[in-house]
């Protein structure tokens, strides 16, 4: 803080008001009222002193000296804050009525946001702390530069286009390493440069009639991808409308589909006898097996410990500057960790989708009264304000493989939970029935939930695909995927129906003859031989 003399000094340590006491403007409020404000304000004159200032502008400003009345307001503000805005506020103020800037006081290590405006023949400034909006701003910026760092070391091969020009505006490691394009090369190209002459065209129409889609995320195209050798791949492509740097852009994700396709050869070659092309086929599947185990590495340890670190240190910030950052600041950071928690859970519902094909089958008799008792205990305990009556048949044996029905059920639970989470009293029912044949049971699953659009049905059991809106019902189309799949590996099936009082799941399943009740059933060949560990039953209530 600066004085204009060596008397000025005197008074001000004196706490003595100068005597030429500049006019004070025309309108403002009283000295009583300014102290009552809760950020710091000032009533400055045509000349910038001081007329009036209040108990926070003080502590704002970090100015010790009570009496500041007739002091210049820039000979009380920091040097460096000074030389940096006093002209362009001066400039400003000439012909506007309004300006504002924000201020880092580095030495004292604040923010302080100056708002000042006509009143009068004069000026009022308002002072406002914004560190706690700068720290938080700092956090959502990491989290954002940790979504890009995700983008570029995921090992699926995945690229941006723009919505309307349709040229590519980013693409990752593994795009540029699958297609055999240069970083700098990719930048310059319009996505049709990577399928082939004219297949782009059933792309962008589907692009085209999924835009009105409430859905970000689309069902997976089947397609061809040109590479830079020219080269052309059979692929399934995602594709997600994102906000891409302010620009409406399109998320493309690829998974190589070659490999289902050359099992189909490799059976053929396998009775032709060509010897050659039929290792050439084993190494591409070898590739493909080595490609899936680096995708569940990064799963289960390159994107977990990044998801827990967001988690814990949001958790960190709201516990010990929640009075700091206001309520503002809080709903930042409950939504910080609400993404995590949810982003942490689409990782756990993707490790189980990609284990499952590979994991050994073990057919046994199975009691599934526990299990699902223990699900709806877990549940229970992560929303104790839900009434919720749960009913279950007193016979739920049945054989089957005692991970995989784990797993399955915990699925389904936790669908019925989710869609009956908008009634007072909810309702759901678990029950076993007979099949169609005296070999099959029935497993039925029924809530008093949300229920879904029958016409759209077939849908159900598809991964990324949603009938509700994320809004309505949080989820990441997953569940029911799994589901789908667990039915599948024992060579059973899954469907569902919906009411205007809510719906029904069903998951048929293929059982031993009555003729043999001693005897354990036949063990089906495993969709894969890849050892994995068994899939751990955690409810959507124990992430993070």
């Amino acid at each position: 803080m600066q004085v204009s003399n060596a008397q000025d000094l005197i008074n001000a340590a004196r706490g003595v008001v100068p005597d030429a006491q500049p006019s004070r403007p025309a309108v403002g409020p009283s000295r009583e009222g300014l102290d009552l404000e809760l950020d710091g304000r000032l009533l400055l004159d045509a000349q910038w002193r001081i007329v009036e200032v209040n108990a926070r502008a003080l502590v704002l400003l970090n100015c010790r000296m009570r009496a500041l009345h007739g002091f210049d307001l820039w000979d009380v503000i920091s040097e460096e804050i000074t030389d940096e805005f006093q002209d362009n506020a001066s400039n400003a103020l000439a012909s506007a009525h309004h300006h504002s800037f924000v201020a880092h006081d580095k030495f004292e290590g604040t923010w302080i946001e100056f708002s000042f405006r006509r009143e009068g023949t004069g000026f009022a400034l308002n002072l406002r702390d914004v560190a706690s909006v700068k720290k938080l701003q700092r956090l959502l910026d990491d989290s954002e530069r940790n979504n890009h760092l995700i983008f570029e070391v995921n090992p699926n091969a995945m690229w941006v286009f723009d919505a309307r020009s349709l040229r590519i505006m980013a693409a990752n490691q593994a795009a540029t390493a699958f297609y055999g394009i240069s970083p700098k090369q990719f930048l310059t190209l319009h996505m049709s440069a990577l399928f082939p002459p004219g297949d782009d065209a059933e792309l962008l129409d589907y692009l085209s009639s999924a835009k009105d889609s409430r859905h970000h995320q689309l069902a997976p195209v089947l397609c061809k991808q040109l590479k830079m050798d020219g080269q052309v791949v059979l692929v399934e492509l995602g594709c997600a409308n994102v906000n891409w740097h302010g620009h409406a852009a399109v998320l493309v994700g690829l998974a190589d589909v070659s490999r289902r396709h050359a099992e189909d050869r490799l059976s053929k070659l396998a009775h032709a006898g060509q010897d050659q092309e039929l290792q050439s086929l084993k190494n591409q599947l070898a590739y493909s097996e080595r490609d899936l185990n680096a995708l569940t590495f990064a799963l289960s340890h390159e994107l977990r410990g990044p998801l827990h670190a967001v988690n814990g240190f949001a958790a960190m910030l709201g516990d010990k500057y929640g009075v700091v950052l206001g309520d503002i600041g809080q709903h930042y950071v409950s939504r910080i960790q609400g993404s995590s928690r949810q982003m942490a859970k689409l990782v756990h519902y993707l490790l189980t989708l990609t284990r499952l094909p590979a994991l050994p089958e073990k057919l046994e008799k199975v009691d599934l009264a526990p299990v699902c008792n223990a699900i709806v205990a877990d549940l229970r305990s992560g929303d104790l304000s839900r009434s919720v009556t749960f009913e279950m048949d007193a016979d739920m044996s049945l054989w089957g493989d005692k991970n995989l029905l784990a797993t399955a059920m915990a699925c389904l639970l936790e669908n019925a939970w989710k869609f009956t989470s908008r009634k007072d009293e909810g309702w759901i029912k678990v029950g076993l029935q007979p099949g169609k044949t005296s070999s099959e049971r029935v497993i039925v699953i029924t809530d008093n939930g949300a229920g879904f659009d029958a016409a759209y049905a077939d849908k159900l059991f598809k991964p990324f695909l949603r009938l509700h809106s994320s809004a309505d019902f949080p989820g990441n189309g997953l569940g029911l995927a799994i589901v789908h799949r667990v039915a599948e590996r024992h060579h059973g099936s899954v469907w569902a129906q919906s009411d205007p009082f809510g719906a029904t799941f069903f998951m048929a399943l293929p059982q031993v003859e009555a003729s043999a009740p001693h005897e354990s059933p036949p063990q089906p060949a495993s969709d894969a031989a890849l050892p994995v560990q068994a899939i751990q039953v955690t409810p959507a209530s124990k992430m993070l």
